[in-house]
Order: C-alpha cells, then sequence, then structure tokens
C-alpha cells in the first residue's frame, strides 16, 4: 500500500489556503461572515497560515441549529476560518482516498451524486432481472428479484474517532496532518461523532464506510451494491442471500 508522508506543508502554503478561500465562499459571497473575513483577507489568511504552521490552531466553537428536510437534523456549523482550514485540508488529502473509492461509492465525489446513485440502481435493477425478462419482479406469483435497503443509525453521531484515526494512518504517515484531523474531529466531539454539516464530515464520512464498501464487494462479493454516505442497498435475485448478508453487515459494522 502506498504512503504518503510531508503533506502538512501544503495544506498550509498560502496557495492552498487561497484556493481553500475561493471554495468555501463559493454561492456565499453576501453572507455578512465572509464580508467580515474579506475586509481583512490577506491579514486573515496569514493568521491562518501562522496557526497552522506552528501548530497552534483550535478551530472555534460550532453553532448549532435543526432544519427539517423533511425528517429533523441537528447542523452543526463551523466558523468560516475553520471552513477555509477544511477546504484546504480536503484539497490536499481527498485524490489520495478518492482513487481507492469503489465506482458505486456515490455522495460527496466528482462526478457522482444522487442522481448518479438512482441511475446505477437502475441499471442493478435491469441486470438482476436479466434485462426485464423476469416478468414478475413486483409479482408476487412469479420469480422475483430483491433489494436490501438500509442506513446505518445514527451514523455520524457514532463514527468512533480512533477507527477513523487508523484507516487514514494506513495512508497517511504525517503525524502533523493526523494532529490538525484530530484538532476538527475533537471540536465539540469527544471520542465519537462528527458534526453533520461540514465538508471534512462529508469526506471522513466515505473514509470510514469505504471499510464497508470492500467488504460487501469482496469479502461477500455482492455484485450490486450501491452507497450514498449511510445509505445503501444491494439488489439480489436470492431473498435468503440478502437476509444472510445483512445479518454479516450487521456483525461486520459491530465488531470492525
Amino acid at each position: 500500500m502506498k504512503t504518503y508522508k510531508n503533506l502538512y506543508e501544503k495544506i498550509y502554503s498560502l496557495d492552498n489556503l487561497i484556493l481553500a478561500w475561493r471554495k468555501a465562499r463559493k454561492g456565499k459571497t453576501k453572507k455578512d461572515y465572509i464580508i467580515e473575513f474579506e475586509s481583512n483577507l490577506i491579514k486573515n489568511l496569514l493568521k491562518l497560515q501562522e496557526e497552522l504552521e506552528s501548530r497552534t490552531y483550535k478551530p472555534k466553537p460550532l453553532v448549532e441549529f435543526i432544519i427539517k428536510d423533511p425528517k429533523t437534523r441537528k447542523i452543526s456549523k463551523s466558523a468560516f476560518r475553520d471552513r477555509v482550514v477544511h477546504h484546504a485540508l480536503v484539497r490536499v488529502i481527498e485524490p489520495i482516498f478518492d482513487k481507492t473509492f469503489i465506482y458505486d461509492s456515490c455522495a460527496n465525489r466528482i462526478g457522482k451524486g444522487n442522481l448518479f446513485a438512482v441511475e446505477r440502481f437502475k441499471q442493478f435493477v435491469i441486470r438482476v432481472s436479466r434485462n426485464g425478462k423476469i416478468n414478475g419482479w413486483f409479482n408476487d406469483n412469479q420469480v422475483k428479484g430483491y433489494c436490501f435497503k438500509a442506513d446505518i443509525k445514527h451514523y455520524f453521531d457514532e463514527v468512533d474517532h480512533e477507527v477513523l484515526i487508523r484507516i487514514i494512518q494506513r495512508k497517511i504517515k504525517d503525524e502533523q496532518v493526523i494532529w490538525l484531523i484530530k484538532q476538527i474531529l475533537v471540536n465539540g466531539f469527544i471520542e465519537k461523532g462528527m458534526p453533520l454539516g461540514n465538508l471534512t464530515s462529508q469526506f471522513f464520512a466515505n473514509v470510514y464506510l469505504n471499510e464497508l464498501d470492500y467488504f460487501v464487494k469482496h469479502n461477500l462479493k455482492a455484485k450490486y451494491y450501491v452507497r450514498y454516505v449511510d445509505d445503501f442497498v444491494i439488489l439480489r435475485n436470492s431473498k435468503g442471500q440478502l437476509k444472510i448478508w445483512k445479518e454479516e453487515i450487521d456483525k461486520f459494522l459491530k465488531e470492525n
């Protein structure tokens, strides 16, 4: 397995921070907090750079609010300066991990998304039904294909920091990068959990569940599997096989 060192300087380089600022402000340029940050832009970016370089950086407390979309969710919002840091980190390390993700990990990836996931699901329905030759896909009196649909209960609240760091350290051998990741993770969450709404949380969610993807694809050898964050589906002609896989997935998630 290829590993990566000497990444930290790339994260806090001024060029990377400027690119990160541009990404973080996209679509939000009229927000008061962005206008305030940009009123002393160079000073604020240089201060961030100095804090990161000296490892005195500490994220500001999260601001929490509730949304209904349609189910109720608690969103934790980071200060804009911290969002710049999130983008700076992800810009450097995401390419390292993205190429290890399976094709059908669909969330928060360039060229993927919810429409891509739906299209893959439709393709898998056609394949499992032998191009529509199993006429009884929805008919109890005929041979059928089945779909196991699941999500991981309270996923973002239950992500284990120690497990996540261990997974990241397989590829990232720069302890300063690991230090920064820990600073982001422990901001309001001790040992478990990530704030719903952060760019880093979306990225770490894929890194964490890439372990599940490999288990499903390589250990269980499930051919028709699609995941979007913590929601996933597996299609198969055998309902009994899906029930077995459900138990094995549940065991894997609890133990690993």
